[in-house]
């Protein structure tokens, strides 16, 4: 078996769940399915610059790879170091772009787990600080361009039209 069928195989297993199906990394399904819906899925990778061909094989580009990475490093979790009971003092705003559509809602999965509450769909507040390491990882992913923090004055009490 040489290394690139090794790598195909390995990306063929299955890594999460979409739909109560089993999907690999590309999001293509793992199990039995329909020869025309694999050369779909192909066709597909070919046409947005993830595969290529070569030689009568497929063959991972730079751009698949960095996809690849992605789709891996947006699996990384962190635990929550806040009680329940944290005054909610931190806004976060952010502006994701529709490309980094999978890193923004694995923010908005950790803004959840920290306590957070969102106060418009790309506006939370809860505790502070947020852990030294996420602060870290959204650098690495690249996200802490779109994401403002602001300290609040006073801790956040959610009233309706400020009426107590």
């Amino acid at each position: 078996m040489s290394l690139g069928d090794k790598i195909l195989e390995i990306l063929s297993q299955p890594v999460a769940r979409y739909k109560a199906m089993s999907v690999n990394l590309f999001g293509l399904p793992v199990g039995s399915y329909k020869r025309q819906s694999f050369y779909n899925a192909i066709s597909k990778l070919k046409k947005e610059g993830y595969v290529f061909s070569e030689n009568d094989r497929l063959k991972l580009s730079h751009r698949g790879r960095k996809y690849i990475e992605r789709k891996i490093d947006s699996l990384k979790q962190f635990s929550s170091c806040f009680t329940k009971e944290a005054p909610k003092d931190l806004i976060v705003m952010y502006d994701i772009p529709e490309h980094k559509k999978a890193e923004r809602e694995w923010l908005r999965f950790h803004l959840r787990k920290f306590g957070y509450t969102m106060v418009h769909r790309s506006v939370w507040v809860g505790p502070s600080p947020l852990p030294v390491e996420f602060i870290a990882y959204l650098k690495h992913i690249h996200l802490d361009k779109n994401i403002k923090l602001m300290k609040l004055a006073r801790p956040y009490k959610p009233s309706l039209f400020g009426l107590k």
